[in-house]
């Protein structure tokens, strides 16, 4: 089981994002060391995306192998393929087109207008398949051994697509589950559940901006992951919240290390 989260707090979002891209690729060229490959689950949104930005903009992303790299996603918009509203295509305008990954291990979620088509329970539990065909044999549950799982934080402490007292964030059995009448357009999605995000070796939360400081406050501070889900995201070995100062505002200052330069 994991310890309390740790928290890392940044001055703004974009020294916030550029830190965080630097922390990434420390993990995968540690994981690549120790492993061989290294697994990481994206997450999308305006965090998610812009650490890929800043990753993609750093001289040492070069230190990555790319082609030993798996990446996953904790949650999808159940759209068409290549809609620009999904997390996969924002991900690859912002850095997937632009390094050498292997496509083989580009696991993007199903697409409404894929295989399934546009029921998003057979695609959620085909996605499920797929994350469990790649986990090892002394894996932790029916999915892969992530090294890094990132979510974003929303104001209203969603992480993934599990958001607060909907059904998806009961979820204690499957790993991968539909979502409909998300609170938030689009209203259907695929997501991963708390079971498979806390199977992660580390997870890490991201949240950046004023509107982020009352969910910031709200899960680091005792609440159920029923009524905040992000309460309830943590890794095997490490939990880390990556804030900038305005998401860190409401923080109990108990909780809260020196705000970085």
């Amino acid at each position: 089981m994991s310890t309390a989260p740790r928290l890392v707090v940044h001055r703004d979002k974009e020294l916030m994002a550029r830190a965080a891209a630097a922390r990434l690729i420390t993990a995968v060229v540690d994981a690549q060391s120790a492993r061989g490959s290294a697994s990481v689950v994206l997450t999308g949104g305006r965090n998610g995306n812009g650490l890929l930005a800043a990753l993609a903009a750093a001289p040492a992303r070069d230190a990555v192998d790319w082609k030993r790299v798996d990446l996953w996603w904790g949650d999808e918009r159940f759209l068409p393929e290549g809609d620009p509203e999904r997390n996969v295509t924002q991900a690859r305008e912002a850095l997937l087109d632009a390094v050498p990954l292997d496509p083989e291990r580009v696991h993007a979620m199903p697409a409404s207008d894929g295989p399934h088509g546009d029921d998003v329970d057979t695609a959620a539990a085909a996605y499920a398949q797929e994350l469990a065909r790649a986990a090892g044999p002394g894996g932790h549950g029916a999915v892969p051994e992530f090294d890094v799982l990132m979510l974003g934080v929303g104001p209203d402490t969603h992480v993934a697509s599990l958001f607060p007292e909907l059904p998806a964030v009961r979820e204690t059995e499957r790993t991968v589950v539909g979502v409909r009448d998300a609170p938030k357009p689009p209203p259907t999605r695929v997501s991963l559940t708390l079971p498979a995000i806390r199977a992660a070796r580390e997870v890490w939360l991201l949240a950046a901006g004023e509107d982020k400081a009352e969910a910031a406050a709200v899960a680091l501070s005792g609440a159920g992951e029923i009524q905040a889900p992000a309460a309830g995201a943590r890794g095997r070995e490490r939990t880390v919240w990556l804030l900038d100062a305005a998401a860190a505002s409401r923080v109990p200052p108990s909780l809260l290390p020196a705000v970085s330069p």
